[in-house]
């Protein structure tokens, strides 16, 4: 499995997310800076790392969204090829429209730093079939923006084809996202967005081993 990783400036997950994929894969990922690096063609999966991509300016993801290497991003995503956007990775997907919906400030207007309980909705998909659907898992979060938006009909039609892989556990919504949502498929189930880390929870010390489940379902995937 060939993986990249992209940087942006203000990226603080990066070396996570290069670990992470080290880690499962066995071979170090393409770090592809965001204005003239490349992605390979014979990528598999490209990961858009959290942080805070050009400090949040103007609106969270929305100016490495216009960056030169989202052409390349789009087209891997159009041939096949799989992305997982974390956090300020999730945001930025939702700016370039490969993901439905925006990421609004916490409903608390405050910064949210914790372990997170989840529910894995579906098992099958290539990010969480290494899962059994419902299980709970427990996933690092950090973020200000992480209040997942979209109209009644988009949220309807998420829920319609099964394209909510992972959702808040009851009662525990750390920022007010609609219908408890914390991760999104999109229409081809080759892109996942999420707000949660699983990057961070992948060596069984700070975040624990429950994202590792997201890594090893994509290699198997692939």
């Amino acid at each position: 499995m060939k993986t990249a990783v992209i940087v942006f400036p203000g990226s603080n997950c990066d070396r996570d997310a290069q670990d992470a994929l080290a880690k499962v894969t066995g071979k170090a990922p393409v770090m592809v800076w965001h204005k003239d690096g490349t992605i390979p063609d014979d990528t598999d999966l490209v990961m858009v790392p959290g942080g805070f991509s050009y400090g949040d300016y103007l609106r969270c993801g929305a100016i490495a969204g216009n960056s030169p290497v989202i052409e390349q991003l789009t087209a891997h995503a159009q041939r096949g090829g799989y992305v997982l956007g974390v956090c300020n990775g999730f945001q930025i997907l939702c700016e370039t429209g490969l993901l439905p919906g925006a990421l609004m400030r916490n409903a608390s207007l405050h910064f949210v730093c914790k372990p997170q309980r989840l529910t894995v909705e579906s098992a099958n998909t290539a990010f969480t079939s290494a899962y059994a659907g419902r299980d709970m898992v427990t996933f690092p979060i950090a973020h200000h923006d992480g209040n997942y938006y979209a109209d009644p009909a988009t949220l309807d039609r998420l829920e319609g084809e099964g394209r909510v892989t992972f959702r808040y556990a009851q009662g525990e919504n750390p920022n007010g996202a609609a219908r408890d949502i914390a991760g999104i498929l999109s229409e081809n189930g080759r892109v996942l967005g999420m707000m949660p880390h699983p990057e961070r929870a992948v060596g069984g010390n700070e975040g624990g081993m429950d994202g590792l489940g997201v890594f090893e379902s994509l290699v198997n995937a692939a």
